[in-house]
């Protein structure tokens, strides 16, 4: 019974989570400037190394099947708090963050640098929510493809950052150098 309410946790965190971002694409404001399209395009280079690795069978099939560590359910109940939390992060940076968000490195009509809420802890919440809460289901999951997504989130998040801040710099360049040396991008007072 456990295995069920656990698994049914995992389900609403990360259905709040997509339901929230669904949503929220209604209420952004417009496009004022974008990345090149050269950088975009360099986003989806991990996912598609992870699918050359695959399709190549550079990785084994069987490699994604196996279990890293013992599955039990105090591990599962771990990972699925480390999802909660991750997702709850991640909403609540999105909310904050309100019209000014875009899922690609964009800059809105009379964009806004945000400093409150979760962006007072990090520079870039939702990144660090989603994160966390990949984590978490790595761990309740127990599978190897997990370690690989989580790995793939991570590079991909940093070519994304790095392409984010270039614009912010841009965008706001008395504040935001500022706010960097104040505020660290993932993990408070760490990375």
């Amino acid at each position: 019974m456990l295995h069920w309410i656990i698994r049914a946790g995992f389900a609403c965190s990360w259905g709040v989570l997509i339901l929230v971002w669904i949503a929220g694409m209604f209420f952004s404001k417009p496009t004022a400037r974008r990345s090149s399209y050269a950088s975009r395009l360099v986003l989806f280079g991990p996912a598609l190394v992870f699918y050359l690795l695959v399709v190549s069978h550079a990785i084994p099939l069987a490699w994604f099947l196996l279990r890293p560590w013992p599955h039990t359910q105090a591990v599962e109940a771990a990972g699925l708090a480390f999802t909660i939390l991750g997702c709850l992060f991640a909403i609540w940076a999105r909310l904050t963050l309100g019209s000014n968000w875009s899922g690609l490195p964009k800059v809105k009509r009379e964009h806004e640098l945000i400093v409150k809420g979760p962006y007072k802890l990090v520079r870039h919440p939702i990144y660090s929510g989603i994160l966390l809460a990949l984590v978490g289901t790595a761990i309740a999951e127990d599978r190897s493809i997990w370690i690989l997504a989580v790995l793939l989130a991570v590079v991909s998040y940093a070519v994304k950052l790095r392409q984010e801040e270039q614009l912010m710099m841009q965008t706001f360049p008395e504040d935001y150098p500022a706010y960097r040396r104040r505020v660290k991008a993932l993990i408070p007072g760490v990375l």
